[in-house]
């Protein structure tokens, strides 16, 4: 399965080529995104205004879209993006961030699905079941649901905008033209550091600007993002370790890791 994913040639190519992922992203995130995508091998550029967006999306291979701290003019910049990448084919990854825990969130995201149809939506279960139905509430911005409660809405998601899903968890999950993968690495130390699950997102992207299959670009992103924690973990005192020891271990990251370590469901 491991040589199916190629997900060592990703990374190669990742290293090779140093794609451009263009990132609207939050707040709490930015440096992070940005040092965790430096670490893989790829080239961030955190850009919000609307009126460099049409530039700016040219010079990409992937826009990543994160809507964790929302505001007018920055969902104007979210849609002018999208609108770009879609006519010049950039592949598009949806974090939707806090989805279910206010109405405008929520709309915000499943306008962004209806309009740009992105290539990734990747989320935590209550995220993932709130584009779908009105009657879920997450807790702020993480879940109040595990990750195969939220199978279902993944599956409605991908028939109905052709977006392979990745929802993160103990155990993640990517429903996609192939079906289903599921990845069991990651450590349970990466709950307590903001913002992780906003680098899988940017991970997405890079391996997006690679990988032309969504579904393999979403299992990869999972995985090195998962190993990667495992590996931090080892020599991790606390979070605050941690969090540098990621951007160390996806700098060093071989294929005998990949190999020796990936965990994945059947």
């Amino acid at each position: 399965m491991t040589n199916l994913l190629n997900i060592w040639a990703s990374v190669q190519e990742i290293r090779r080529r140093a794609p451009v992922v263009h990132s609207i992203t939050n707040y709490v995130v930015m440096n992070n995104t940005a040092n965790a995508l430096l670490a893989l091998g790829a080239s961030p550029v955190m850009a919000h205004a609307e009126e460099e967006m049409a530039e700016m999306v040219a010079l990409s291979a992937a826009l990543v879209i994160n809507i964790g701290t929302l505001s007018a003019a920055w969902i104007r910049s979210m849609f002018a993006a999208a609108e770009h990448a879609c006519k010049r084919g950039i592949p598009i990854v949806l974090d939707p961030v806090g989805a279910g825990a206010t109405t405008y969130r929520t709309s915000t995201a499943r306008d962004l699905i209806d309009t740009a149809r992105p290539c990734i939506i990747r989320g935590n279960a209550s995220e993932i079941m709130a584009l779908c139905s009105d009657g879920i509430r997450s807790k702020g911005v993480d879940s109040a649901n595990a990750a195969s409660e939220a199978l279902s809405a993944a599956q409605s998601l991908h028939q109905a905008f052709g977006s392979t899903v990745s929802i993160s968890g103990e155990t993640d999950y990517i429903v996609g033209e192939a079906g289903l993968i599921q990845v069991r690495n990651g450590h349970p130390m990466m709950t307590r550091v903001t913002g992780l699950g906003c680098t899988a997102s940017a991970l997405c992207g890079a391996f997006a600007a690679v990988e032309p299959d969504p579904m393999r670009a979403a299992a990869q992103a999972a995985i090195v993002m998962g190993i990667a924690g495992e590996m931090a973990a080892e020599g991790a005192r606390g979070p605050g370790t941690l969090q540098v020891l990621i951007l160390d271990a996806l700098y060093c990251l071989t294929q005998q890791d990949l190999e020796s370590r990936i965990r994945l469901g059947s």
